[in-house]
């Protein structure tokens, strides 16, 4: 087999492969010869079958085979032993001229292809100590965690009814028709409706205009629905709400002890509050986690400059456009609504493909040579987490398609994996806790950053705050 490289420029790599029509012929002939000691043919005993008999009946397709077999095993060792690492699969390119393909499949001519691929570039990981990260820290509140049990246990609040008018807090149960232009609209229309005036469970403006209303009552809203409204044909639009009020209940008294703990499966109040500032504290450390990462990957993205293949780059930018498309269709939006252009958001979420690339390198190299790996119980783990997503009749369907798929199965050891590097580099660099309030740890870093430009640059924050959400998935 000769191997000749045709392209060495950047990242790129183009290399030719020729195997003599003689390599192929003995290939054949190995496979052929096998063949007669097994198969069994009409006319013949077995093991006696002539190889030439074979040859005639069987060579295209067993030349077919060693085609594949050198296409499958010459990409491997080629690049084994060049001591190159592929961005992504090589591109095979044979001939497509009908008349040479079937001289190679006859054993009749040299067996010609190329392989192009771009290599992952050799990273030099450099010393982490110099990367300090600022890690917001947020001490979650005896009053926060009461309000939030409080919010849980209302949930076992029972309501008697009442023959007064409804006032803040009350469960109010109704019929309701809306309208737009004098037309009903899907999904603004109900029965039997429980609303308790106050919680927000409706659009604003609604549940206020139930107080003072008793049993009986009848009554047109007038509401406008928010600009910013999920469902889009309604967003924005001049409503009226034609409601009967059926009755009206009045909380119980709400005491939060052992007894309305166990209503809720739990054995104690003292309990119920554990749980609740753990879960608290949970989300909170989250997004602590969130804001030391992203601060961590700033850093790497300014240590680290250099080519990324430009076909992971593509691919990336291609998984991160169909997501920008389907979001704007969902919501109805345009690029124009984002305060930018199709052209100029391409450009920026290209840039963002390219750092998501370079970063996911560089985590890998670091990953490697830390030694680090994501266990068969962390896959299996994160695995049946990812079919519990599914309706219950696909997951048994999903779960054996991941099973059975090494890609997609890569799609979940990927963040895994991400994660325990994110770890490792966190428990290396100097990180220091700042105690921050709530509205701090929960504003956005965009928004914080938009509060100090002119005013004159602060149009392109949403697409920002897009990329943002995009990268942070």
């Amino acid at each position: 087999m000769q191997v000749s490289e045709t392209l060495n420029s950047g990242l790129k790599r183009e290399i030719k492969v020729i195997v003599p029509a003689k390599d192929m012929e003995a290939r054949l002939m190995e496979r052929l010869q096998d063949a007669s000691k097994k198969v069994r043919l009409k006319g013949f005993r077995p093991g006696k079958v002539p190889v030439q008999h074979l040859r005639r009946i069987y060579g295209k397709s067993f030349m077919a085979e060693v085609v594949n077999e050198i296409l499958t095993d010459s990409s491997r060792t080629i690049l084994e032993e060049r001591g190159e690492k592929p961005a992504m699969q090589p591109e095979i390119t044979m001939t497509e001229d009908e008349q040479e393909a079937e001289k190679v499949l006859q054993g009749g001519a040299d067996f010609e292809f190329s392989l192009s691929y771009e290599v992952i570039p050799t990273i030099e990981i450099k010393d982490f100590s110099g990367i300090k990260i600022t890690r917001p820290v947020y001490d979650v509140p005896e009053e926060e965690v009461e309000e939030q049990v409080k919010r849980v246990a209302d949930s076992a609040r029972t309501y008697e009814p009442k023959d007064g008018k409804a006032e803040e807090g009350d469960k109010v149960t109704i019929d309701y028709v809306g309208k737009i232009d004098g037309e009903p609209f899907d999904g603004g229309s109900a029965q039997d409706s429980e609303v308790v005036i106050g919680h927000g469970q409706f659009i604003p403006g609604f549940e206020e205009q139930l107080r003072g209303l008793k049993a009986g009552d009848t009554k047109t809203f007038k509401i406008t629905f928010p600009e910013e409204y999920p469902a889009q044909h309604l967003a924005g639009k001049e409503a009226e709400f034609d409601v009967t009020v059926k009755q009206v209940a009045a909380a119980e008294e709400l005491t939060i002890d052992d007894e309305l703990a166990q209503k809720l499966g739990l054995e104690s109040a003292e309990k119920l509050r554990e749980i609740v500032r753990s879960q608290i504290e949970s989300q909170f450390g989250q997004m602590t986690r969130q804001k030391a990462k992203r601060q961590l990957l700033d850093a790497l993205d300014e240590d680290y400059k250099f080519e990324a293949p430009s076909k992971l780059v593509e691919a990336e930018f291609n998984n991160i456009w169909s997501q920008v498309v389907r979001d704007l269709q969902s919501a109805g939006r345009t690029f124009e609504d984002e305060d930018t252009t199709e052209e100029e958001a391409r450009e920026e979420y290209k840039r963002l493909a390219e750092r998501r690339v370079r970063l996911g390198l560089v985590l890998a190299q670091i990953g490697e040579q830390a030694g680090i790996q994501v266990s068969d119980d962390e896959m299996q783990r994160a695995l049946i987490d990812t079919v519990r997503r599914y309706p219950p009749h696909q997951q048994r369907e999903i779960y054996e398609f991941y099973r059975q798929n090494p890609q997609a199965l890569a799609t979940i050891r990927a963040p895994l994996f991400e994660e325990k590097v994110v770890d490792h580099l966190l428990a290396q660099v100097d990180v220091t806790d700042k105690k921050v309030s709530r509205e701090e740890l929960l504003a956005d870093d965009e928004d914080e950053a938009e509060k100090s430009k002119p005013a004159e640059k602060k149009k392109a924050a949403p697409r920002k705050r897009a990329a943002k959400k995009v990268e942070a998935e």
